[in-house]
Protein backbone atom coordinates (compact mmCIF):
# COMPACT_ATOMS: atom_id res chain seq x y z
CA UNK A 1 0.00 0.00 0.00
CA UNK A 2 1.66 3.41 -1.14
CA UNK A 3 1.66 6.24 1.40
CA UNK A 4 0.60 9.54 0.29
CA UNK A 5 2.91 12.62 1.18
CA UNK A 6 2.35 15.56 2.51
CA UNK A 7 2.59 17.66 -0.37
CA UNK A 8 0.87 15.38 -2.41
CA UNK A 9 -2.30 15.44 -0.21
CA UNK A 10 -2.12 18.96 -0.52
CA UNK A 11 -2.30 19.21 -4.15
CA UNK A 12 -5.05 16.95 -4.19
CA UNK A 13 -7.14 18.85 -1.82
CA UNK A 14 -6.50 22.30 -3.85
CA UNK A 15 -7.58 20.67 -7.25
CA UNK A 16 -10.86 18.95 -5.19
CA UNK A 17 -11.27 22.84 -4.09
CA UNK A 18 -10.50 24.45 -7.16
CA UNK A 19 -13.35 22.07 -9.04
CA UNK A 20 -15.46 21.94 -5.96
CA UNK A 21 -15.18 26.04 -6.69
CA UNK A 22 -15.95 25.87 -10.90
CA UNK A 23 -18.74 23.88 -10.19
CA UNK A 24 -20.16 25.85 -7.77
CA UNK A 25 -19.70 28.98 -10.36
CA UNK A 26 -21.06 27.07 -13.20
CA UNK A 27 -24.20 25.88 -10.86
CA UNK A 28 -24.72 29.26 -9.89
CA UNK A 29 -28.02 31.44 -11.33
CA UNK A 30 -27.22 33.92 -13.42
CA UNK A 31 -27.58 37.60 -11.64
CA UNK A 32 -31.60 38.69 -11.72
CA UNK A 33 -32.34 41.35 -14.08
CA UNK A 34 -33.94 44.23 -11.70
CA UNK A 35 -35.03 47.23 -13.15
CA UNK A 36 -32.41 50.43 -13.66
CA UNK A 37 -30.01 48.06 -14.77
CA UNK A 38 -28.87 47.81 -17.62
CA UNK A 39 -29.98 45.42 -20.47
CA UNK A 40 -27.60 42.83 -21.19
CA UNK A 41 -26.66 43.16 -24.72
CA UNK A 42 -27.11 40.40 -27.34
CA UNK A 43 -27.17 39.57 -30.96
CA UNK A 44 -29.43 36.68 -32.45
CA UNK A 45 -30.66 36.05 -35.72
CA UNK A 46 -33.58 37.52 -36.98
CA UNK A 47 -36.73 34.95 -38.72
CA UNK A 48 -36.23 36.76 -41.66
CA UNK A 49 -32.52 35.98 -41.53
CA UNK A 50 -29.97 39.08 -40.49
CA UNK A 51 -28.95 39.46 -36.93
CA UNK A 52 -30.26 41.95 -34.95
CA UNK A 53 -28.43 43.77 -31.90
CA UNK A 54 -29.50 45.17 -29.02
CA UNK A 55 -27.33 47.33 -28.02
CA UNK A 56 -27.65 49.19 -32.06
CA UNK A 57 -31.22 49.87 -30.33
CA UNK A 58 -30.19 52.41 -28.15
CA UNK A 59 -31.99 55.47 -28.64
CA UNK A 60 -35.27 54.01 -29.06
CA UNK A 61 -37.47 52.36 -25.91
CA UNK A 62 -37.43 48.81 -26.44
CA UNK A 63 -39.76 46.09 -25.30
CA UNK A 64 -38.17 42.17 -25.86
CA UNK A 65 -40.84 39.93 -25.10
CA UNK A 66 -39.31 35.91 -24.60
CA UNK A 67 -41.66 33.40 -25.66
CA UNK A 68 -42.09 30.13 -27.14
CA UNK A 69 -44.55 28.26 -29.72
CA UNK A 70 -45.49 25.45 -26.36
CA UNK A 71 -46.94 28.84 -24.20
CA UNK A 72 -50.22 29.32 -24.58
CA UNK A 73 -50.43 32.70 -22.64
CA UNK A 74 -47.75 33.19 -25.70
CA UNK A 75 -50.24 32.89 -28.44
CA UNK A 76 -52.69 34.83 -26.49
CA UNK A 77 -50.52 37.77 -25.67
CA UNK A 78 -48.80 37.85 -29.68
CA UNK A 79 -52.15 39.63 -31.44
CA UNK A 80 -51.82 42.64 -28.29
CA UNK A 81 -47.65 43.09 -29.34
CA UNK A 82 -48.89 43.45 -33.16
CA UNK A 83 -51.09 46.33 -32.02
CA UNK A 84 -48.71 47.69 -29.66
CA UNK A 85 -45.93 47.12 -32.24
CA UNK A 86 -48.06 49.21 -34.82
CA UNK A 87 -49.36 51.57 -32.73
CA UNK A 88 -45.82 53.18 -31.14
CA UNK A 89 -43.29 51.83 -33.90
CA UNK A 90 -43.05 55.18 -35.61
CA UNK A 91 -42.34 56.94 -32.43
CA UNK A 92 -39.36 55.26 -31.47
CA UNK A 93 -40.31 51.72 -30.05
CA UNK A 94 -38.99 48.93 -31.40
CA UNK A 95 -40.27 45.29 -29.90
CA UNK A 96 -38.18 42.26 -30.07
CA UNK A 97 -40.46 38.95 -29.99
CA UNK A 98 -37.42 36.18 -28.65
CA UNK A 99 -38.01 32.94 -29.48
CA UNK A 100 -36.55 30.24 -27.38
CA UNK A 101 -37.65 26.90 -29.39
CA UNK A 102 -35.37 24.45 -30.90
CA UNK A 103 -36.90 24.11 -33.76
CA UNK A 104 -36.58 27.69 -35.39
CA UNK A 105 -38.77 26.31 -38.27
CA UNK A 106 -41.44 25.45 -35.78
CA UNK A 107 -41.13 29.37 -34.39
CA UNK A 108 -40.92 30.59 -38.24
CA UNK A 109 -44.60 28.68 -38.95
CA UNK A 110 -46.16 30.03 -35.87
CA UNK A 111 -44.96 33.56 -36.32
CA UNK A 112 -45.84 33.82 -40.11
CA UNK A 113 -49.16 32.14 -38.82
CA UNK A 114 -49.80 34.78 -36.07
CA UNK A 115 -49.48 37.33 -38.56
CA UNK A 116 -45.98 38.77 -36.47
CA UNK A 117 -45.45 42.00 -37.72
CA UNK A 118 -42.59 42.63 -35.52
CA UNK A 119 -38.89 41.00 -35.67
CA UNK A 120 -38.58 38.18 -34.38
CA UNK A 121 -35.44 36.05 -32.97
CA UNK A 122 -34.31 33.42 -32.60
CA UNK A 123 -32.79 31.93 -29.55
CA UNK A 124 -32.64 28.26 -30.38
CA UNK A 125 -29.55 27.39 -27.86
CA UNK A 126 -30.93 29.58 -25.02
CA UNK A 127 -28.42 31.69 -24.16
CA UNK A 128 -30.13 34.93 -24.32
CA UNK A 129 -33.31 33.88 -22.45
CA UNK A 130 -30.63 31.92 -19.38
CA UNK A 131 -28.74 35.58 -19.70
CA UNK A 132 -31.97 37.29 -18.82
CA UNK A 133 -32.79 34.77 -16.41
CA UNK A 134 -36.50 35.63 -16.27
CA UNK A 135 -37.85 32.20 -15.11
CA UNK A 136 -41.31 32.38 -16.54
CA UNK A 137 -42.99 31.94 -19.94
CA UNK A 138 -43.70 34.81 -21.68
CA UNK A 139 -41.59 37.10 -20.00
CA UNK A 140 -41.57 40.79 -21.33
CA UNK A 141 -38.58 43.65 -20.46
CA UNK A 142 -39.18 47.35 -21.20
CA UNK A 143 -35.52 49.12 -21.84
CA UNK A 144 -35.63 52.61 -22.18
CA UNK A 145 -33.50 55.10 -24.77
CA UNK A 146 -30.46 54.53 -22.69
CA UNK A 147 -30.37 50.90 -22.22
CA UNK A 148 -31.50 50.31 -18.73
CA UNK A 149 -33.94 47.91 -17.58
CA UNK A 150 -37.03 49.87 -16.69
CA UNK A 151 -40.53 46.93 -16.59
CA UNK A 152 -39.94 43.24 -15.93
CA UNK A 153 -43.30 40.92 -16.36
CA UNK A 154 -43.18 37.52 -15.96
CA UNK A 155 -45.97 35.76 -17.13
CA UNK A 156 -49.44 36.73 -19.27
CA UNK A 157 -52.89 37.45 -18.16
CA UNK A 158 -55.67 39.45 -20.09
CA UNK A 159 -55.17 43.09 -19.13
CA UNK A 160 -51.66 42.90 -19.04
CA UNK A 161 -51.15 44.59 -22.58
CA UNK A 162 -52.98 47.72 -20.89
CA UNK A 163 -49.90 48.35 -18.17
CA UNK A 164 -47.62 47.56 -21.72
CA UNK A 165 -48.99 50.43 -23.17
CA UNK A 166 -49.04 53.09 -20.58
CA UNK A 167 -45.36 52.17 -19.89
CA UNK A 168 -44.42 52.43 -23.29
CA UNK A 169 -46.06 55.74 -23.66
CA UNK A 170 -45.09 56.92 -20.48
CA UNK A 171 -40.88 56.01 -21.66
CA UNK A 172 -41.53 57.79 -25.29
CA UNK A 173 -42.32 60.96 -23.47
CA UNK A 174 -39.02 60.83 -21.37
Amino acid sequence: MSMITPVALRHRIRLLLSAAALLACAAAPAATLQPSAMAPDFTLRSMDGPNLRLNEQRGRVVMVNFWATWCGPCRQEMPHLNKLHDKYRDAGFVLLGVNIDDNARAATDLATKLGLRFPVLLDTDKSVSRLYDLGSMPATVLIDREGRVRHLHRGYREGYELSYDQQVRALLKE
